[in-house]
């Protein structure tokens, strides 16, 4: 086992982490009187007062609809709309701004694709290629599109230890395959998978590749452009930002050659009873009101990232994670799930004789936030003969000692069911 005191000096220079949480009001809370542990980060990660402020900013200066105003609050909310757009072409290096369509969620941008790109060029015989470790966001649209059009699902293997068989992989790819979908993070193993390695191999067979990044945003950088990323999903509230906001990123020539999603307002041109003529990019996906707070509070999280350092960020993280790994490790009769030698910041255990409900209820008293379940991803549990687990997953503003409060409250698990 590793040496726990061997990974327990101090974080790397110029990383802060007691400064960072200060930047987080909501952790200063106390839960049944201890004091606040959050490790629920995959499910959603906490605010930072850079975000908050933005939101309160915006409605209480600024608030009017974009993009159909003259008056001087929409034109000041218009701008501050596509510079958040800027914001998050800059992050992740997509080539245009018109390749960056808000959405609600990552989901909604993985509907979105399978619903139009999907659609128009699904046909009887044809293959969809997922994995075995997907969220049920990334397994679901691509089974209703592939029921409507006649086309079949195929699915990646995973190891015992939770990485992807990429041998088989490259087997599954043939000529009736239209489509890779993978994770690039797996929000249950933490596994990251080789994305780009996957991108080029599918772009030898003239098969285009979404990633759902929704996981990976957060813990690294991003380059769509690099990777070669057909389209790329993520969404704000697991990367700081607030709920209902996603980001669908789609290479320009793809976009443009897709139907719109939905019809409304602000995704025309013009209107007739007659005919419509769609607007331009990304505005063609992007029908109604958006969440215009949810834009500019995700742009504020963008830049508090990229304000630390995305790199910094990482290391940390992978400190967090070695740590957390051998003191889970000491725990009599817990076992990790997902020990892949690719991995970031989530931490799923099972521990003998306990369901993992009874883990989060009991860690829950001691303060500990952690998540139980199967995580929507019902067909990986079953793929690994289990029903559910307990999953710890880091963000930036977690520490040593948080991580020491979970292995404390583990014990208590153990002497209350054993």
């Amino acid at each position: 086992m590793t040496n726990i005191a061997s990974i327990a000096a101090p974080s790397q220079a110029g990383f802060n982490v007691r400064r960072i949480r200060e930047d987080f009001p909501i952790l200063r809370q106390t839960v049944h009187g201890k004091p606040l542990v959050y490790l629920d980060n995959a499910a959603t990660t906490q605010k930072p007062r850079a975000v908050l402020d933005a939101l309160m900013a915006y409605y209480s200066e600024d608030n009017a609809n974009v993009h159909r105003g003259v008056h001087l609050l929409s034109e000041r909310a218009t701008q501050a709309f596509e510079d958040a757009r800027a914001t998050v072409q800059r992050f992740i290096n997509a080539a245009s701004a018109r390749e960056i369509v808000f959405t609600r969620n990552a989901t909604e941008g993985i509907n979105l694709v399978a619903q139009t790109f999907g659609r128009t060029r699904l046909a009887p015989g044809d293959e969809v290629v997922i994995s075995a470790m997907e969220h049920h966001s990334n397994i679901v649209p691509w089974q209703m599109v592939c029921e409507e059009k006649g086309a079949s699902l195929r699915v990646i293997p995973i190891t015992d230890e939770g990485a992807l068989q990429l041998e088989e992989y490259e087997r599954l790819l043939g000529s009736h395959t239209r489509l890779v979908s993978i994770v690039h993070l797996s929000n249950v193993l933490g596994t990251i998978n080789p994305v780009q390695q996957m991108i080029a191999t599918a772009h030898r067979r003239g098969v285009p590749v979404l990633i759902d990044g929704s996981q990976a945003v957060h813990h690294m950088t991003v380059d769509v452009q690099a990777l070669d990323a057909d389209f790329y999903v993520f969404t704000g509230h697991k990367l700081y930002g607030p709920t209902g906001i996603g980001v669908l990123y789609g290479k320009e020539r793809l976009l443009d050659e897709m139907p719109p999603y939905q019809g409304g307002g602000d995704m025309i041109r013009s209107v007739t009873f007659e005919k419509t003529t769609y607007n331009a990019l990304p505005y063609k996906f992007e029908a109604g009101t958006p969440n215009i707070a949810g834009a500019l509070g995700l742009a504020a999280a963008v830049d508090y990232v990229t304000g630390i350092g995305m790199d910094r960020i990482s290391a940390h993280e992978r400190e967090l994670l070695a740590y957390g790994t051998a003191a889970l490790s000491g725990v009599p009769g817990l076992t990790l799930i997902g020990t892949a030698a690719e991995k970031s910041s989530v931490l799923s255990f099972v521990m003998d004789g306990v369901h993992p409900h009874d883990i989060g209820t009991v860690v829950d008293q001691e303060g500990v936030a952690i998540r139980t379940g199967h995580h929507c991803a019902q067909p990986l549990m079953q793929r690994l003969g289990i029903a559910a687990t307990a999953r710890a997953s880091l963000a930036l503003y977690n520490t040593r000692e948080e991580i020491d409060a979970l292995v404390a409250a583990l014990h208590k698990v153990r002497e209350l069911f054993t």
